[in-house]
């Protein structure tokens, strides 16, 4: 995928960013292009090889129709749960990484559902912290709202989502 000087990507893991320059640099006899990335949350400085992007992961920033569809899966259907820890932060581990905004939306939802039966161990405590970071952050980038508006509604989504269990349970 090319992109452009001015482009909105996300960055897996690290959040929305904007290419700022397409660079080439020498390194010993090799000379290659580099995407100069600025993390828009951190104001840090990332370097991608042009050649790299797929490997990486970086993609541009959902659509406005693609941000209903993550709201709705935080709303609606089912949710992984694993009995075994490890093999549950392996998981959403992976699904973290991959930078698959409807996977990290899962981990989200999992992990919040989780969290409304028994407390969170501290690593995936700061996992759903980082998946909440995530979906605001490129969510209300994609859609034109404040993260404020954005995260209240990724908050009413999963409180309907949660009603929607209790309400399975109850019947």
């Amino acid at each position: 995928m090319d992109f452009k000087v001015g482009d909105k990507v996300v960055y897996p893991n690290h959040g929305v960013g904007v290419i700022e320059e397409v660079a080439k640099r020498t390194i010993g006899e090799v000379s290659s292009s580099f995407y100069c990335l600025r993390i828009l949350s951190t104001d840090s400085t990332v370097m991608v090889p042009v050649g790299n992007t797929t490997v990486v992961g970086l993609r541009k920033v959902l659509t406005k129709r693609q941000v209903t569809k993550v709201l709705k899966t935080l709303k609606e259907g089912e949710v992984a749960t694993y009995d075994d820890w490890k093999g549950r932060f392996q998981a959403n581990s992976d699904k973290m990484r991959t930078g698959d905004i409807a996977a990290v939306a899962e981990v989200l939802k999992s992990l919040t559902i989780l969290n409304e039966v028994k407390p969170l161990s501290y690593r995936e405590r700061k996992m759903l912290d980082r998946a909440r970071f995530l979906l605001v952050s490129e969510l209300s980038e994609a859609a034109g709202k404040t993260p404020d508006v954005m995260e209240k509604q990724i908050d009413t989504s999963l409180e309907d989502s949660l009603a929607g269990l209790q309400d399975n349970v109850e019947h």
